[in-house]
């Protein structure tokens, strides 16, 4: 088979590629431009392509199909070129079902805990030594890449975006899966700029339901009203199971399963229903509650979900993937349950297209307030770059209803004001889908005051 990838720096795309190059086929690829990790893991096998740009010479009649990257503008030279030809051109997640419509798909959808749940579920499973396919979007320790696709595993674990999948096909991507088994973590209103309204978003969950395949099951949390209200009245033959937050006590910074008192190395409310979404699809899978327990307690996080930089007696410092207010909120409210005693300085970074529109940012409201310390950074070339008229610091403590919000632009400013403080029995949680002005956080960890 030979397959072509148009912008195949893209952090699924290059490593679907990797996985097909695995599995013996003949891969190329195209890209304006390539950032690291994609460009050293292309190269590693062989695929990173000699230059960057685009070449309508790549596109030729024997290839078997063209993988189009959401990077791609519609008028991409080798996507006419393509078009063109009459070559079959796919998604990603429409070559992923296509690799996969033999195999039992296990799809993780919602707002917010995918990555979480689809984590915990490849944990468990290579823990008990299961042969299994999975489409991740976090890199996980101990997986070498974020795809995997074989012709012997019966089964695939998909973490399911509700993002557009390519810009020829304006579906969201966990529509074309066709799930088996399907999970629904949450609804909290997302990608306005896709889905300008909260019912334009949901609708995208109650069709998601629907592409759930015949006499499949539909796992939910059952705690979301309006995830709870869709999912009772969706199709009425579906296998429906609902979860909350399972029983468990925290004790000295460490937060047991009960009853068997199974200790855990994550923490949080929300990071406990995600266990929880795990545990049932685990057990559709065959996996018995006592070897879920067991492999769980060893399960220490998906990458830059409360990610610890660095800890000292009395201070941990966090690096956590919040960004929507709803992940903000459940991020905050776990560190500090978890460490009751500490107080807590949470940084949050707004960031994504959502984020930064001002009519969205009232749903930022009250998200912060069980912080000590509440900052807003937004780095001031971010508006530039999307072209939006910039926030004031009243603009941002309005939306986010405190007027003790602290409010930076600039990223020296607000590394110079976090070294400044004392963070002795103080935890510090900074949240960011982006990279705080390229600050470099871990050395910012190590090189805060936490002297008493």
């Amino acid at each position: 088979m030979r397959i072509h990838f148009i912008a195949v720096g893209g952090s699924a795309m290059h490593n679907l590629a990797i996985a097909l190059h695995k599995k013996g086929y003949q891969v190329s690829g195209s890209d304006d431009v390539i950032f690291e990790p994609s460009a050293g893991r292309l190269a590693k096998h062989g695929i990173l392509p000699e230059k960057m740009g685009w070449d309508e010479a790549k596109i030729t009649m024997d290839l078997d199909a063209v993988i189009l990257g959401m990077h791609a503008l519609k008028d991409n030279p080798e996507l006419l070129k393509a078009q063109e030809l009459g070559l079959k051109i796919y998604s990603y997640p429409e070559y992923i079902y296509e690799q996969t419509k033999n195999k039992l798909r296990v799809v993780i959808g919602g707002s917010h805990g995918k990555t979480t749940i689809t984590s915990m579920i490849l944990h468990v499973l290579n823990y008990c030594e299961k042969n299994f396919d999975y489409l991740v979007g976090a890199q996980l320790t101990g997986f070498d890449t974020m795809v995997k696709l074989t012709e012997s595993a019966p089964l695939i674990i998909i973490e399911g975006d509700e993002y557009l999948a390519s810009p020829i096909d304006r579906r969201p991507k966990f529509h074309l899966y066709k799930a088996n088994v399907a999970v629904i973590s949450g609804i909290a209103w997302d990608h306005i700029n896709v889905f300008p309204t909260y019912a334009d978003y949901t609708r995208q969950f109650e069709i998601f339901i629907d592409t759930i395949q015949p006499g499949g099951t539909l796992i939910y949390c059952s705690v979301d009203k309006d995830l709870a209200d869709i999912a009772v009245n969706s199709h009425p033959e579906l296998e429906k199971i609902g979860y909350e937050i399972p029983t468990h006590e925290v004790k000295d910074g460490i937060t047991y399963l009960l009853p068997e008192r199974t200790p855990l190395r994550v923490f949080g409310d929300h990071n406990l229903m995600n266990l929880n979404a795990a545990k049932l699809v685990c057990a559709k899978l065959g996996i018995d509650s006592n070897a879920f327990d067991i492999a769980i307690s060893s399960f220490t996080g998906a990458a830059k979900r409360l990610e610890l930089l660095n800890a000292v007696p009395g201070t941990n410092v966090y690096k956590d993937f919040a960004h929507s207010p709803s992940k903000l909120k459940a991020t905050i409210d776990a560190v500090k349950t978890q460490f009751g005693e500490r107080k807590l300085v949470a940084c949050i970074e707004l960031h994504t297209f959502s984020s930064l529109n001002k009519e969205f940012l009232e749903q930022y409201a009250d998200t912060m307030k069980e912080a000590d310390l509440a900052i807003v950074y937004i780095d001031e070339k971010t508006f530039e770059h999307k072209k939006l008229t910039p926030f004031t610091k009243t603009d941002v403590q309005i939306a986010f209803n405190s007027d003790r919000i602290l409010f930076f632009n600039n990223s020296e400013l607000l590394s110079n004001y976090l070294l400044s403080m004392n963070f002795y029995e103080t935890n510090l949680l900074l949240m960011s889908s982006g990279n705080f002005g390229g600050l470099d956080l871990s050395i910012l960890a190590r090189e805060l005051n936490t002297l008493s």
